[in-house]
């Protein structure tokens, strides 16, 4: 029976005039930017945090998640009509999505992942809600070494899945805990690595940054790269697929949902890990006849369910422990910050109508992508007759007003012009920056639960070791870090995230 009552709570605010545009409003964000290559999801909430200080913490919520959600929809729509996948996620789709629409059969092709989609978003969110409560309730026990050693189990497990070399990885990490660190020390008063100056006082300010990396650095890189189109012409035609197509699909849709669902949770998995793994298994469990490559419907609806059910559970540690398992949920996180609320079980029973508002808003997010999707798909593949190249313009004009107006500082230009040269620059070298902004996020709050245990344990180092809970969390880090480092494992690591 909680369940319902806290699901008419959120309900409640969901469906509140504001809340329901505000939704709207970011699934119509993230379809549009899900459609247009090279921006996705992370650039758009980032460029978007100043707007959500204006609103209250559940409009923003609600605006930002939806951004995030509604771009794995809109991702598909490209991906199929015009072999460019919008959205990283994506990428998987074009494999099958394309060869359909060249065969004639985009409209099957883009019915079956809009179903997979909201088949798997509306799961996942029922997930959200039966998994929530008890993993708080359990994250409330947690002391400071308990919290401490999730977050290096955390951090640690983002370095693992994270694209490229693990030495850059690493170095990326610390370099986000470093940056953290920047600005004064809340317990003796004292400024640390601020070079004197005075603009960073309160430390680096987490709109410059995200804004610098994600919205002017990868932005930049990402106009380097030629997009290889192939449109297709013609009408789509009828997009409700066949009763044959749904029952070819079913199990597919299931396995992508219940993957992309386990994968979601995972620190640095989510919707691009969950689409890739979905298709993989797809491939070697789908019964025959298998066209896979050549235009077989089941290499669309799997991963397209398991980007969506991983962009939905990823919200799960974000919610209940406070951690983020991606850039787009450091993000939210930033928001909630922002807010003047620190992230963590506490939101569920300090804030029910924010928590729970924020799940209700998933379903009727879910509903209105299917509602936007299928009968607009024209409108958005003229979308990518914009020139990107004008686009980029307008997204530093975007960052520049909002790094400065959220604390009307022009020492923030600044900190970010240096960030987006430096953000540049480490994509140019590989360097991934997700897992940089995972430490920037994460590091203020290692910090602080290192000092309380070794406050309470009177400075003895054992006790991260004599609890069972951190105990178990750092040998879970010590384990993925031995078994990375064996070669054979390492050298297939390299080959999976190469492919």
């Amino acid at each position: 029976m909680d369940v319902f009552a806290n699901l008419g709570i959120g309900f409640a605010v969901a469906l509140t005039l504001q809340n329901v545009a505000y939704c709207f409003l970011g699934v119509l964000l993230g379809t549009i930017i899900g459609v247009l290559p090279g921006i996705g999801p992370v650039t758009t909430v980032a460029m978007l945090l100043p707007i959500s200080f204006t609103l209250s913490p559940e409009s923003a919520l609600i605006l930002l998640a939806g951004i995030y959600y509604g771009a794995q929809y809109g991702g598909s729509t490209t991906a199929i009509l015009v072999n460019i996948p919008g959205e990283a996620s994506s990428v998987v789709t074009t494999i099958d999505g394309h060869r359909m629409a060249l065969a004639g059969r985009a409209g099957p092709a883009l019915g079956i992942a809009a179903i997979g989609s909201f088949f798997a978003g509306t799961v996942a969110t029922l997930l959200i809600v039966v998994a929530a409560p008890p993993l708080a309730a359990i994250a409330l026990q947690f002391g400071p070494a308990e919290y401490f050693s999730l977050m290096v189990c955390g951090l640690v497990a983002a370095v693992v899945l994270a694209h490229g070399s693990l030495v850059k990885a690493v170095a990326m990490v610390v370099l986000g805990l470093l940056l953290g660190l920047v600005g004064t020390d809340i317990n003796s008063g004292a400024r640390r690595f601020n070079f004197g100056m005075t603009g960073l006082a309160d430390g680096v300010e987490f709109v410059a940054l995200s804004m610098a990396i994600y919205g002017i650095a990868e932005v930049a890189y990402n106009l380097e790269k030629g997009q290889q189109t192939s449109v297709v012409a013609g009408a789509v035609g009828r997009v409700w697929p066949s009763l044959a197509d749904l029952r070819t699909c079913a199990g597919a849709i299931l396995r992508g949902t219940g993957l992309g669902a386990m994968l979601g949770v995972l620190p640095g998995g989510g919707a691009l890990l969950a689409s890739f793994a979905a298709y993989t298994v797809e491939k070697n469990v789908a019964r025959p006849p298998r066209r896979f490559g050549e235009g077989d419907i089941r290499g669309v609806a799997a991963p397209e369910s398991a980007n969506n059910a991983g962009a939905q559970t990823s919200f799960i540690p974000m919610l209940t422990l406070g951690i983020p398992g991606n850039p787009t949920m450091a993000m939210m996180i930033g928001a909630l910050m922002i807010h003047g609320i620190a992230p963590g079980p506490r939101v569920m029973t300090d804030r029910p109508g924010l928590f729970w508002g924020l799940i209700a808003s998933m379903w009727l997010g879910n509903l209105m992508l299917v509602i936007l999707n299928l009968p607009l798909i024209g409108l958005w593949v003229r979308l990518l007759r914009v020139p990107y190249r004008l686009l980029y313009p307008a997204i530093i004009v975007f960052c520049c007003v909002g790094a400065y107006t959220i604390n009307s500082k022009p020492f923030d230009l600044g900190v970010m012009a240096f960030f987006a040269i430096f953000g540049y620059v480490a994509l140019k070298l590989d360097c991934e920056p997700a897992p940089l902004i995972l430490g920037f996020v994460l590091g203020p709050m290692m910090e602080e639960n290192l000092r309380r245990a070794l406050l309470i344990s009177r400075g003895d180092p054992m006790v991260f070791v004599q609890e069972p809970i951190s105990l178990a969390f750092l040998l879970v880090a010590v384990g993925l870090l031995v078994v990375i480092a064996a070669p054979t494992i390492r050298r297939k690591r390299e080959e999976a995230l190469q492919e």
